[in-house]
């Protein structure tokens, strides 16, 4: 199914004017950071021809699609959290950081987002109250940059909402970047090709030379080889 701007007309009818479709990647890497791609959107009715999940492309189409993006909608950003901060506060804390941070770049652009559009089926971007889903302590731990506008989820939304695909494709493309460019200070991990996921070169390679400073040290890494 292509993307629509359905949901976001649901809100722009109920009364929100800039609507922000936020997507994370990086979620299940073993290293690099995190990162969340906002688009913040005014009512519109069209988008970029062959706008979709940032998995369903090429790597040539997802650049040629963020080169299309920069001039969709009012602002778009992209934050990161570290793999250091993904230690100290967990991924759930990490994405909601990685968001708050480009929340504040889409503010600092002169844009007040009223309402987001998040992908998936568990809030992360919220402050939370209690949660199942992350350590109590880190979840109440004091994360810097503004709280978010009203969440609404929708499941499978980087393949349903223009504005979610959106942050999906800039949220990529800028992540694979940091990898590629990390690669040639790391280059035995094959992150220009792995981007930081478990493939099995990488798994090798973190059992042969133990982990990078990029590396979640908080994760279950492989141990390295004895001798």
């Amino acid at each position: 199914m292509p993307v629509s701007l359905t949901h976001e007309a649901a809100l722009w009818d109920a009364g929100a004017r800039v609507i922000a479709g936020v997507d994370e990647v990086g979620r299940g890497a073993l290293a690099g950071p995190v990162s969340v791609g906002v688009c913040a959107l005014e009512r519109c009715d069209v988008w970029p021809e062959g706008l979709a999940d940032s998995k369903e492309l090429s790597v040539a189409r997802r650049d040629a699609m963020a080169a299309a993006l920069s001039q969709f909608g009012l602002a778009r950003a992209v934050g990161h959290a570290s793999p250091q901060e993904i230690d100290a506060h967990g991924i759930v804390g990490a994405l909601r950081l990685a968001g708050r941070r480009a929340l504040a770049r889409i503010g600092e652009a002169g844009v007040t987002v009223d309402a987001v559009l998040l992908d998936g089926k568990h809030d992360w971007l919220t402050d939370p109250q209690a949660s199942l889903f992350e350590d109590p302590a880190r979840a109440s731990a004091v994360l810097p940059g503004p709280t978010a506008p009203p969440v609404t989820m929708v499941i499978k939304g980087d393949t349903l909402c223009a504005s979610i695909a959106a942050g999906s494709v800039i949220a990529k493309v800028e992540r694979d970047a940091i990898m590629a460019a990390a690669h040639g200070d790391h280059p035995d991990y094959g992150w220009d090709g792995n981007k930081g996921y478990g493939a099995a070169t990488h798994l090798e390679a973190i059992r042969r030379l133990g982990p990078s400073p990029l590396h979640r040290r908080s994760w279950r890494l492989p141990d390295r080889a004895v001798g």
